[in-house]
């Protein structure tokens, strides 16, 4: 697993954390969910996203 960092203002960040908490994720998991589900609606859309000629697990 890769870590990576991203930069928001103070009030995006705090709308992360309140979302996350109502959602019983953390800030982390919030990010995470978000990216699967850009990622599950872009191959519905687009088909399957293939790297180095391997299927995504």
């Amino acid at each position: 697993m890769k870590s990576y960092s991203i930069r928001m203002d103070d009030e995006m960040l705090d709308k992360l954390h309140y979302i996350a908490d109502y959602e019983a994720r953390s800030a982390n998991g919030q990010i995470i969910f978000l990216i699967r589900n850009c990622i599950e609606e872009f191959e519905k859309k687009n088909g399957e996203i293939v790297l180095g000629g391997k299927k995504k697990k």
